[in-house]
């Protein structure tokens, strides 16, 4: 569980360097999020349109009273999972950007990587390279971004 709220703890910090044990475990926790919160609103909204499949009429009208507040407690979830990715957006960032320092690479790549993405045949390259990127383990020993991670003292034990 630590690892999971570390970025929430490093909140907009872009220094150093971080492990992709943090990265990974504050994905999982936003994943799990997204599933409590907002998804039994897209479980129902799936299940009132495959209930009536024959009749387009009736299947938009209970996609309708889904949406006017027929599911209100999943609407509520919805909301706070938007407030939850609001709040959860510069962390976020800040994780991967630390993890990327972590390969010994500035955090400009991911601005770029992230505006190629917007581009269609590329962005798929882009965001696979991303992945790849966030998967590979980081430098060993220190680089310019800071200490390794996973074990910052050593260089300290034969100095």
């Amino acid at each position: 569980m630590e690892w999971m709220i570390l970025p929430f703890k490093r909140y907009a910090d872009f220094e150093g360097r971080s492990r992709r044990m943090e990265f990974w475990m504050f994905q999982l926790l936003n994943a799990l999020v997204a599933a409590v919160l907002a998804g039994p609103f897209f479980v129902a909204l799936i299940g009132a349109s495959l209930a009536n499949v024959d009749d387009p009429a009736a299947t938009e009208a209970a996609v309708a009273e889904l949406f006017a507040g027929g599911m209100g407690l999943s609407a509520i979830g919805v909301g706070l999972y938007g407030l939850y990715v609001l709040a959860a957006l510069i962390p976020s960032i800040a994780v991967t950007v630390r993890r990327l320092h972590d390969r010994d690479m500035s955090g400009w790549w991911y601005l770029g990587l992230t505006l190629a993405s917007l581009i269609p045949l590329i962005g798929f390259v882009c965001s696979i390279a991303l992945f790849v990127l966030m998967v590979l383990p980081g430098t060993s020993g220190s680089n310019r971004f800071g200490a390794d991670p996973k074990d910052p003292y050593a260089e300290d034990v034969f100095a």
